[in-house]
């Protein structure tokens, strides 16, 4: 099975693994970004994850869509958290089967990197200082991007 998601509870891991299998593919590679504690020399106590469901989901499984063309894949899933998370939680996980590993490693890479670009969703990472700020996922200002 194929797509991207938003996901406003745990990330289902297992469940992911469960759409990737196929007695086809030689390769499983997945990805999990986490909620980290520091960005850019920042302390980070915790962020919420903002996305218009609508287009952000679009815009995923289109992504997703590409990587089949793109690669010699034979499955690929994403899913990509919405709300507020602590450090260390699971903020996006991706996953991709394929007959070959080297296949299975750049799609992963293409997806997570496309759905960080491409994807309209939005953190606002809360500091150990009291302050906090609008990021894209690409972890730049919001507004600042081209």
């Amino acid at each position: 099975m194929s797509g991207f998601r938003l996901a406003d509870a745990a990330i289902d891991v297992h469940a992911g693994l469960r759409a990737l299998d196929d007695p086809g593919s030689g390769a499983c590679v997945t990805f999990e970004g986490r909620v980290r504690d520091r960005n850019e020399g920042r302390g980070v106590l915790r962020l919420d994850y903002q996305a218009y469901p609508a287009l952000a989901e679009a815009e995923g499984a289109a992504v997703v869509a590409e990587a089949l063309v793109r690669f010699e894949i034979r499955a690929a899933t994403a899913v990509h958290r919405v709300g507020a998370l602590a450090v260390g939680d699971l903020a996006v996980w991706v996953g991709v089967s394929a007959g070959h590993r080297d296949a299975a490693f750049a799609a992963c890479r293409w997806i997570i990197d496309e759905v960080k670009r491409r994807v309209p969703i939005w953190k606002n990472e809360h500091y150990v200082d009291g302050e906090s700020g609008w990021l894209h996922p690409d972890n730049s200002p919001v507004g600042a991007r081209e």
